[in-house]
């Protein structure tokens, strides 16, 4: 094949297109698969369980048929790109074709994480598939126990649940408790300073009748002294 001139150069680029779109295919396909593979599925106790998350096998095999056209398609780019005697664009070309590889085998690896995942859930129904059909009607004796320790569980929530109402309804108290210690001593303190003002009032009480007694006597002995003088003036002058 002639890569001398623009034809050699359409002929890879082609291939190169048709690969990005297989790859974009690819990737879509993986999504889905991992899409599949991540949704639960139902199982029964009565029997056999279903592998959770089996994903679509028909989808995985498709994607792998991409992946692998997709390395064909690589294989034979990296053949044409040596042959193009332009050193710049042979190496544009290597290092398109390189991140495509790269791209591909990104996407093998995680199909073959994938299968190998799938092997794993497919051999862990099995084994419990087996030990259900030795169980020879024990499932239910296993729910029951199941129920047991669930119950229990609900019962712990319950009395934790319980045990924290109570200590937060005994720390409300306690600080209604000590806001009416705290009230009490402000009242206590206002009942002693109105009995220090009702003491001091009186002795001012007291201080203003003992004055108002002398103010008395002396009024009265006012009058006497004033009554014996005009008496005497009047002796006198008669």
């Amino acid at each position: 094949m002639d890569f001398s001139g623009g034809g050699g150069g359409a002929t890879l680029s082609e291939m190169y297109q048709n690969a990005r779109r297989i790859l974009l295919s690819a990737r879509d396909g993986v999504a889905r698969v991992e899409r599949l593979a991540s949704a639960p599925t139902s199982s029964s106790y009565s029997s056999a369980p279903l592998v959770g998350g089996a994903g679509d096998p028909a989808a995985a095999e498709e994607v792998r048929r991409e992946v692998t056209q997709i390395q064909g398609l690589c294989a034979q780019m990296d053949r044409l790109w040596r042959s193009i005697p332009a050193k710049g664009q042979r190496d544009l070309w290597k290092r398109k074709v390189e991140q495509l590889s790269e791209e591909v085998d990104s996407l093998k690896e995680i199909l073959d994480k994938h299968s190998l995942r799938q092997k794993k859930r497919i051999l862990e129904a099995k084994e419990r598939a087996e030990l259900l059909e030795r169980a020879n009607g024990e499932s239910s004796h296993v729910l029951r126990i199941f129920d047991d320790e669930a119950q229990a569980m609900q019962s712990a929530r319950s009395s934790s649940r319980m045990l924290e109402e109570a200590y937060d309804t005994g720390v409300a108290i306690l600080h209604k408790y000590a806001d009416q210690r705290d009230r009490l001593k402000s009242a206590q303190r206002k009942a002693l300073d109105i009995l220090n003002t009702v003491g001091l009032s009186n002795s001012v009480l007291k201080l203003i009748e003992r004055r108002h007694r002398v103010d008395k006597w002396i009024a009265y002995a006012g009058m006497i002294i004033t009554v014996v003088v005009m008496f005497v003036f009047w002796r006198w002058t008669h």
